[in-house]
């Protein structure tokens, strides 16, 4: 839906299409390579890697849908730096403990910068410690494809693990062994890199039609064992919070958008994957049962839950960037109405039609809060890199009304702070605060504000909430941080909103 209240990105999509510098990098591959049709080379990683005569100072992609169970990032390296090969450059949608052999690949000043839009374990903690040459670059899921589509991002090799691939090179994450469902962070890799290996344990005569990467895009095709685990793709809560206090705070926030009158015929959301979140859709689609409510779409991260709510006919469509389960990993592959989307279209400002900007409300989640609304899912209260955005900016920034759910006080540490460390997603983009102790509505949005007067809704201010955690906690002392970037976070349009410090105390 419009809104006009959100930020409004700087340079809009039908003038950088217009641009002279997008007619220069919207077609990538030459015009031979895109029309042909030929059958691809398939060989192991290591001879791929020989054929691909890699350079210094080279950039080398990878997406994460196979999350902590991926084998591809680890296995590529491993034979890629057989090869004396220095300043390196890798640009991976997210990084997971997993991926900890990285490490040493950064401690030795080969991998000297990174991008991704999530990252935690070992490799965080290395690049905390200010072992990584250059600055970390923390994007989101839509502001990473915008960078590879406008050219800021040139991807030298892209490695795609693909679940299916025909050798054609027509590939995608529905079908296999290790299928993970929707392949959508990889597509501007396979469109816009120098090079695309894919990298499979399923290679078939010929994939079905519904094919998510097109074998024009595709070079060479690399085969493994066991591109990953697919039960990994599970990490983290996905299930509904049991918690009675999470329970309070979901049913408060699906209480404030009925009043809103949010819930009607048509409406589309998106939640976060977190148990408070789903707890929220589920006291949502309570309400759509009992008035027989029909949405119109879910988007983002797809779980088993909302695979029901689309079984149910509770939803018309499911717009999938990622499958956070296998029960949406097999709905991706037997529903029609499950649709599989490129992170591009997705999220990325410069898109014509990017799905997040037609969202009627989201939930989303916070590390910290602060007293402008800005919200960290970034770092911990010590700096501590734990996340990053993911799709938090992009959602926050598109949808017409943002709901941030989150417990007043988390390990007896508040979660309302004078500032957060860190500024993922920005203020001006949060509209509502939901805690089990009351209720704040962002001051700029008085249009809520002058909503919720009428209902029986109890508004605090967020200095009223905050005062009340201190009553609870004391008031922490602030946690001082190093003077030393070691990275930057940046907006979905690119803007850098704010930097990473080296902690002066280091997760232990």
């Amino acid at each position: 839906m419009e809104n006009n209240l959100k930020r409004k990105i700087p340079q809009g999509y039908k003038a950088f299409q217009n641009s002279n510098y997008y007619q220069t990098i919207k077609a990538k591959k030459v015009p031979e390579v895109l029309a042909s049709n030929k059958i691809k080379e398939v060989s192991n990683i290591k001879e791929i890697v020989e054929k691909l005569q890699l350079k210094d100072g080279m950039t080398f992609s990878f997406h994460h849908h196979l999350r902590n169970g991926d084998h591809v990032l680890n296995n590529v390296l491993a034979e890629v730096f057989k090869k004396p090969l220095k300043n390196i450059t890798i640009a991976a949608s997210s990084l997971f403990p997993v991926h900890e052999p990285l490490v040493k690949y950064i401690k030795n000043g080969q991998v000297t910068k990174l991008y991704t839009n999530y990252l935690n374990g070992p490799v965080a903690e290395t690049v905390m410690n200010g072992d990584l040459k250059e600055l970390l670059v923390m994007q989101t899921h839509g502001g990473r494809p915008r960078a590879i589509e406008a050219g800021e991002i040139v991807i030298d090799v892209a490695f795609i693990a693909a679940s299916c691939v025909d050798k054609l090179g027509n590939a995608s994450g529905k079908y296999g062994k290790n299928a993970f469902g929707s392949i959508g962070y990889a597509i501007a890799d396979a469109k816009y890199a120098k090079k695309v290996v894919l990298v499979t344990d399923n290679l078939v005569e010929e994939h079905p039609f519904d094919y998510d990467i097109d074998g024009k895009y595709v070079d060479y095709i690399a085969l493994m064992d066991e591109i990953g685990i697919q039960q990994e793709i599970v990490s983290g809560t996905t299930q509904i919070t049991r918690d009675p206090v999470g329970l309070k705070i979901a049913k408060d926030a699906a209480k404030v958008l009925d009043k809103l009158k949010l819930i009607k015929d048509g409406f589309s959301m998106q939640t976060g994957a977190g148990g408070v979140s789903l707890a929220v859709a589920n006291e949502i689609s309570m309400i759509m049962e009992e008035r027989t409510i029909t949405g119109s779409f879910v988007s983002g991260g797809i779980t088993g839950y909302f695979v029901n709510m689309l079984k149910n006919q509770l939803v018309e469509k499911l717009y999938d960037v990622q499958c956070f389960d296998l029960w949406a990993v097999y709905s991706a592959e037997n529903n029609a109405n499950h649709h599989l989307i490129s992170a591009s279209k997705y999220a990325n400002p410069f898109h014509e039609d990017p799905v997040v900007n037609k969202l009627d409300f989201a939930i989303l989640g916070a590390t910290e809060i602060d007293l402008d609304f800005n919200v960290n899912v970034t770092t911990d209260s010590y700096g501590n890199i734990i996340g990053g955005s993911g799709g938090h900016a992009d959602v926050a920034n598109g949808c017409g009304v943002t709901v941030i759910v989150t417990q007043l006080v988390k390990t007896r540490i508040p979660i309302i702070k004078e500032r957060v460390k860190t500024i993922t997603t920005p203020g001006e983009d949060v509209d509502i605060l939901v805690t089990e102790r009351g209720i704040a509505i962002n001051p700029k949005r008085v249009d809520l504000i002058e909503k919720l007067k009428e209902t029986s809704i109890v508004i605090k201010t967020i200095e009223q909430l905050r005062d009340e955690a201190h009553r609870l906690t004391g008031i922490p002392r602030e946690i001082p941080h190093s003077d030393e970037i070691i990275g930057v976070v940046e907006y979905r349009d690119g803007t850098v909103i704010d930097s990473l410090y080296k902690p002066l105390r280091m997760k232990k």
